[in-house]
């Protein structure tokens, strides 16, 4: 019995030994850690502050680089002034920033240019039918600000050829542009089925067109919405059809330098205040009366009536009223520009707002 009542008590000093040991390895650890290691000290946010804003203000001018001639997105009328989607959005964010829509200079921009352009400050920013993809944000020293048009890539051919899909374009020469994301998707499409072809290409779209107009090629390969505006301009128009494969995903919309974060957030949020504009029913013609007379904070926040959302970004506190009275909402810009009410009578497809039905993609992210 004694043997068994000693094994207990070494036994028993044996643990409250090992839990001491611990206790001290604990408190020793404690003791070891850095002082600023367990504190969390409140930081605060860096100043909102944009040196292009600094320059556009001071010079009383926005530079907006846009496309040297495509109807229905930027192009010049017969009284030599700039008309289109593009142009139009180059024109709102002059009266958001500037308070005037006429305080803006386009400047005609190649695809080999155009990113040049903004590294070197020679615009401002950069709305001209250029897709968001990884390898420009990387490599160009650009940044997206969000998207205005989901477009895609297709194929416009002859009627006379009697085409319903460009499975069918087998041993085909394709006019594409050089320099752009057509090129590289139309060979991936291609080579992913297996289909022989021969590229044509050439230096810009107008180049593309007038080549397919004169039947060196039979098919050009572009964004779907700049093959509707080159129909446009072709001979007979309804002699040409756009085939029903979109070969790729274009989601097009404003570029900036890199390095300005702040200007980056006010191109984005004057882009998806005219797109939050449609979606609460404000218009060119209404947006007076929607300021005076509407409760939705909502509404009152996106006219300036609520808080000080304008001057977080360094404009007016009816920045975006401003915007909607010169242009109109992005549904208003849509139709007259591209949509219903213009030539190309583009459908909304995609660029439909997210609550219609069908529902599409356009999504103003929430002033507040």
């Amino acid at each position: 019995m004694r043997t068994g009542g000693n094994r207990i008590r070494t036994t028993a000093l044996a643990l409250i030994a090992t839990m001491a040991l611990a206790a001290c390895d604990r408190g020793a650890r404690e003791d070891d850690t850095p002082e600023d290691a367990a504190v969390t000290t409140p930081t605060e946010a860096p100043e909102f502050a944009s040196a292009t804003l600094r320059a556009v203000k001071r010079r009383g001018r926005l530079n907006c680089g846009v496309h040297e001639g495509l109807v229905g997105f930027a192009y010049t009328d017969n009284r030599g002034q700039w008309r289109g989607f593009d142009a139009d959005f180059c024109r709102a964010l002059a009266a958001a920033v500037l308070g005037d829509a006429n305080a803006v200079r386009f400047v005609p921009l190649t695809t080999s240019q155009r990113f040049d352009a903004l590294r070197s400050g020679r615009v401002d920013v950069l709305w001209r039918e250029t897709s968001w993809t990884l390898s420009r944000e990387a490599e160009e020293g650009v940044r997206f600000a969000g998207i205005n048009y989901y477009d895609g890539q297709g194929f416009l051919v002859r009627r006379s050829l009697n085409l319903s899909s460009a499975a069918e374009l087998n041993g085909a020469r394709i006019c594409v542009q050089r320099a752009s994301t057509s090129e590289p998707n139309v060979a991936d499409w291609f080579r992913a089925r297996g289909i022989a072809y021969t590229p044509v290409v050439t230096q810009n779209e107008e180049a593309a067109r007038e080549a397919y107009a004169r039947e060196d090629c039979d098919a050009f390969s572009a964004d779907i919405s700049a093959l509707a505006a080159a129909r446009t301009l072709l001979a007979a128009p309804d002699q040409h059809a756009i085939l029903p494969e979109v070969i790729s995903k274009e989601p097009l919309g404003p570029a900036v330098k890199r390095g300005d974060e702040a200007w980056t957030s006010i191109v984005r949020w004057t882009l998806n205040g005219l797109i939050l504009a449609e979606e609460l029913g404000v218009t060119r013609q209404n947006v007076a009366q929607m300021a005076d007379e509407s409760r939705d904070p909502a509404v009152r926040r996106l006219l300036g009536e609520e808080g000080e959302f304008g001057p977080m970004l360094g404009l007016s506190k009816t920045w975006m009223r401003t915007a909607i009275e010169a242009e109109g909402n992005y549904g208003e810009i849509f139709a007259r520009n591209v949509g219903a009410d213009s030539p190309l009578d583009l459908a909304r497809g995609l660029n439909a707002q997210w609550n219609q039905r069908p529902a599409g993609l356009i999504y103003g992210l929430p002033i507040r």
